[in-house]
């Protein structure tokens, strides 16, 4: 690849799609005029220039190939998971040893002393840092972005001056609390303990998401965000290094979007199902933080009448964003509009592609409408709504089926800062509110509990999938948990990415035992996911698997304990 065209991967003035070439490996040749960035034998990126990046893309690449944008899924927890109970057992003090566990989130501060041994070494094995560009020392195949090494990074700890040697910081630290939780250093007076202390960590730091996307969805210019694509260059990465290195790894995705079907079916949750069947890797994700935030609506159409009026409370200064309605197969839906001021956009009929800019007389607000009547991943029917300047106010939209079955829809908003708390819908739904990648099938999704009270955290995603798939399947400790800032200093954190990055580091422990001690070499993902199941605390007032925990509470100990009485059984 030459360096004119290495610098459109990064370049504002070029956009991505992701292009699924699984069924069609000549697919690729449509897309021979642009600069074609293959990811593996499943996935590549198209980049071509931003001008021709328009609503017609939708139609030409379809919606599953714009990157979707996704946020953070965070802002006495080992004794609640079993962990202390199962290292007081001499030959079950599991710690991670031998085992990697990836981060692909904001970075890390790898100056932090929880990150570094007694004898004065990293327990990072590399950073890839996606911001910084490089014209050689990128990963093999990636062509952007710089990998640093254990070695330099133990250079730079041994420098007055460690930034000057390797650069790469975490100027967010939601990667750094990541990474401490799964695997860092235990500081007793601090009341801090990693979950796997002896793990070494592979961290990717993804660069942020390009403007040109961030403007399509109407994401605010200072909320930071990151592409779907970068997100599966470092998952890739995460797993090409730890085959190299013959280790077993954990990879964390602390992160999520509302943006997609909800249902496993975009390229980074098929891509994370498909490694995370591997052996010797665990995909980990985060459920999210939604439920409680009102942004998911569910409808069911009125036969009496045809349609379900849906609506919405938008703030007086949201500005721009996006709206997704996803309508159940095989129903055909479509939309009229009443805006907060009394005007009326009548009924927008369906067809096979709908694109529409729609402006009003008493409000500023434009909204840009697309209808997919197949969207080519699902096969359902997606309407995408983006609102620019939208006036504060309620709107109301009729929604309406057509077909002689019972048709129902959702309807998701942004997640996280991308969309303030004051705009959300009248009458919202808690459930299906996971996030992707979340809703992917073989990655083990996690939803957040207060280890204190027993409590589910409040704003957890709930499940299942648009598709009934069971996710969460688990809840972990994820409520007011203690873990390092960017100061040096420990301070609390919640949400679920707090809660998935536990069971990363719950995750290591398992393979410890697994494939380094002999035990089960070939583990991954759904067995891992099965033996969790097996071991998770349930209450006895629950029914399981339910939509809020899941199978249940977290406990490697039981894991084992009900392991050693069923083989002591035989």
């Amino acid at each position: 690849m030459t360096e004119a065209e290495r610098s459109k991967i990064v370049s504002q003035d070029y956009a991505d799609f992701i292009i699924d070439y699984r069924n069609n490996p000549r697919g690729l040749e449509r897309y021979s005029n642009y600069l074609i960035h293959v990811m593996n034998e499943a996935y590549a990126v198209v980049h071509l220039p931003v001008s021709q990046f328009t609503s017609r893309s939708i139609s030409e690449f379809g919606y599953a190939g714009i990157p979707k944008l996704f946020g953070l899924c965070s802002n006495a927890s080992l004794e609640a998971s079993g962990v202390d109970d199962l290292r007081r057992i001499p030959n079950f003090n599991l710690r991670g040893q031998g085992v990697l566990i990836g981060i692909v989130d904001t970075g890390i501060d790898y100056t932090n002393p929880v990150f570094i041994r007694p004898d004065g070494t990293s327990k990072i094995v590399s950073i890839w840092d996606q911001t910084i560009d490089s014209e050689t020392d990128y990963p093999e195949g990636t062509y952007f972005g710089t990998q640093y090494t254990t070695d330099q990074i133990n250079q730079a700890l041994a420098s007055e001056t460690p930034l000057n040697v390797v650069p790469s910081t975490d100027t967010n630290g939601h990667g750094t609390m990541l990474a401490a939780i799964a695997a860092g250093n235990d500081v007793p007076g601090s009341n801090f303990y990693g979950v796997a202390p002896d793990a070494q960590l592979i961290i990717v730091k993804v660069k942020p998401a390009k403007n040109y996307l961030k403007d399509f969805f109407q994401i605010p210019e200072d909320v930071l965000c990151f592409q779907e694509n970068s997100i599966m260059w470092g998952a890739q990465y995460c797993g090409n290094l730890a085959r190299q290195l013959k280790h077993p790894i954990a990879i964390c995705m602390g992160i999520g979007t509302s943006q997609g079907p909800h249902d496993g079916r975009t390229p980074l949750s098929t891509f994370l199902s498909i490694i995370g069947e591997f052996p010797r890797v665990g995909i980990i994700s985060a459920a999210g933080n939604e439920g409680n935030l009102g942004r998911h609506y569910h409808g069911m159409i009125d036969p009496s009448t045809g349609y379900n009026t849906v609506e919405l409370n938008v703030g007086e200064n949201e500005g721009g964003f996006s709206m997704q309605l996803w309508g159940d197969s095989p129903g055909i839906y479509s939309v009229d509009i009443l805006s907060p001021s009394g005007e009326f956009i009548p009924k927008i009929a369906p067809s096979l592609h709908v694109s529409r800019e729609l402006s009003f007389i008493f409000d500023k607000t434009i909204i840009n409408i697309d209808y997919l009547l197949v969207e080519a991943e699902t096969g359902d029917q997606l309407i995408l709504f983006r609102f620019r300047d939208a006036s504060g106010g309620v709107w109301r939209f009729n929604v309406y089926g057509q077909g002689d079955l019972p048709t129902g829809f959702h309807i998701w908003l942004p997640m996280g800062d991308m969309i303030t708390t004051d705009t959300y819908f009248i009458q919202p739904d808690i459930y299906t509110t996971i996030l992707d990648p979340g809703t992917a099938i073989v990655p083990i999704t996690v939803t957040a509990y207060n280890p204190i009270n027993g409590t589910l955290f409040v704003n957890s995603s709930r499940g299942y999938t648009r598709s009934n798939t069971i996710k969460p399947e688990l809840a972990a400790p994820g409520v007011d948990y203690t873990a390092p800032n960017l100061n040096k200093q420990f301070t609390t954190f919640t949400g679920t990415g707090v809660a998935a990055a536990h069971t990363a580091g719950i995750t290591a422990l398992v393979f410890e035992w697994g494939v380094v001690r002999g035990n089960q070499p070939g583990l991954d993902s759904v067995e891992i996911k099965k033996y969790l199941i097996r071991g998770a605390k349930r209450s006895a007032n629950l029914t399981y698997p339910n939509r809020d925990w899941g199978y249940g509470i977290l406990d490697i100990f039981n894991v084992f304990d009900v392991l050693r009485t069923e083989v002591g059984a035989r």
